[in-house]
């Protein structure tokens, strides 16, 4: 989306230092990105580490307009002044939003599956559609309105927007920036609650989307999560349910040895066989709630089919590999929650090997549930015969073997063989990735 300098400042409500006629078609609050093709916008935010002292590097990369709420050195890189970066940010989404009147916005939100989710209605709606989506899990009040801003107005049908959540409101907020047209929310449960405070908030929270619909827009709800149902209550819009009690449903659900499930998706638009180009049973309802969506709007059968059997999806998440011995290693290591810890374990149970390990670091967020949870987990792997190395997470309990740090669990792992099928999951702060890459 291209943007002239003036106009910027229009909307921001700043002011222009250079040239007012400046204009750039991509923006981004991460000085790296710049030089990768297109004119930039850079956005200096203030977090941890205060962007400002990146503007320099932008500019050398290439950047052509910088918003700025300190004094900058911007060479000849033309300056917005504003008060606030992350607010002017935020006003920019939205305005990027009003120049997009035509486009379907897809809103993804729920504890756990947004990412996935999002990748897979990316791969459907593209089979009959011009589509742009969140990249990565661009799914806050920073990655949301980048996701529109380096939208192009020209010829984009469907525009697919991850939201996240960190408390009550959070989710109107970016319903006011991205006005989705279509919602779907994939589950609720035990995550975040650290944040929420209990279950019944997060549902509250997520229910939020559904709240911003308007009347001609759709709801795409877990019939099987009755907090989830309950939200068509909620709902002006009209309501489509996924899941065993929903109007799109999976039967003679199969697992490939790769993990990748095979089912008949019945629905009132048809029933047709869908092959998952993404692995675990519990992929399953996120590809339904894309079928859903797609098909209640008009998208045919043959492409979502299509679509779902042929994902890019984003890494880190159940993404198998091997080691150089022939041990498969399930790679589920971008975060973890109970009800994602859950689905990977089952996914693992599911592979025929001799021996199945799971490597688990902590999963964050859970307030006064964690110790619980994470036992829980340790005695659902030992229910399915899956031996458990703790990684700098005590609360597993005592049915788990703990280590403290990366290379101690690589050193428990021993040699892997062929008939080894080991999963790596855990919170960002984990950084499993790592372990993985030492195994692969």
């Amino acid at each position: 989306m291209r943007w002239v300098a003036s106009d910027i400042a229009a909307v921001v409500d700043g002011t222009v230092e250079g040239a007012r006629d400046a204009t750039i078609d991509r923006a981004t609050q991460d000085s790296r990105d710049i030089g990768s093709g297109g004119d930039w916008l850079f956005v200096p935010l203030v977090a941890e580490r205060d962007g400002h002292a990146f503007v320099t590097d932008a500019v050398g990369a290439g950047a052509r307009i910088v918003l700025a709420a300190q004094p900058v050195d911007a060479g000849a890189a033309t300056v917005v002044r504003v008060d606030d970066t992350g607010e002017a940010l935020i006003r920019l989404g939205a305005a990027a939003r009003r120049r997009l009147p035509g486009a379907q916005v897809v809103g993804i939100t729920g504890s756990v599956g947004k990412t996935t989710t999002k990748d897979l209605a990316l791969a459907v709606f593209s089979q009959e559609a011009s589509v742009q989506a969140s990249v990565r899990s661009f799914n806050n009040e920073i990655g949301l309105p980048l996701t529109l801003i380096n939208t192009s107005e020209r010829g984009t049908d469907v525009v697919i927007l991850e939201m996240g959540a960190r408390g009550l409101g959070h989710i109107s907020m970016l319903c006011e920036i991205g006005q989705p047209t279509i919602g779907i929310v994939t589950t609720v449960g035990s995550a975040h609650t650290s944040e929420f405070g209990s279950v019944e908030a997060v549902a509250a929270g997520k229910g939020e989307l559904v709240e911003s619909l308007p009347t001609r827009g759709l709801a795409v709800l877990n019939a099987d999560v009755p907090l989830v149902a309950a939200m068509a209550s909620r709902a002006s819009a009209p309501v489509v349910t996924f899941g065993e009690r929903g109007d799109v449903r999976a039967e003679e659900v199969t697992l490939s040895d790769e993990l990748r499930p095979r089912f008949r998706l019945v629905s009132e638009w048809g029933r047709f066989e869908i092959e998952l180009g993404a692995r675990g049973l519990h992929l399953v309802d996120n590809a339904l709630a894309v079928a859903a969506a797609a098909l209640a709007t008009g998208v045919s059968a043959e492409a979502v089919a299509r679509g779902l059997a042929t994902p890019v999806l984003s890494p880190m998440r159940m993404d198998l590999k091997r080691t150089a011995t022939g041990a498969r290693i399930l790679d589920d290591t971008y975060n973890a929650n109970p009800m994602s810890v859950a689905g990977a374990l089952r996914s693992l149970a599911a592979m025929p090997a001799d021996r199945r390990i799971a490597v688990l670091g902590v999963m964050a967020e859970l307030g006064d549930e964690s110790a619980a949870e994470h036992e829980r987990m340790a005695s659902l792997a030992g229910s399915l015969g899956i031996e458990v190395i703790a990684v700098a997470a005590p609360d597993y309990g005592s049915t788990a073997t703990h280590v403290n740090d990366h290379e101690a669990a690589v050193d428990r792992l021993g040699h892997l063989g062929e008939g080894d099928a080991v999963l790596v999951k855990g919170s960002r702060v984990a950084a499993l990735e790592r372990l993985v890459a030492g195994l692969t």
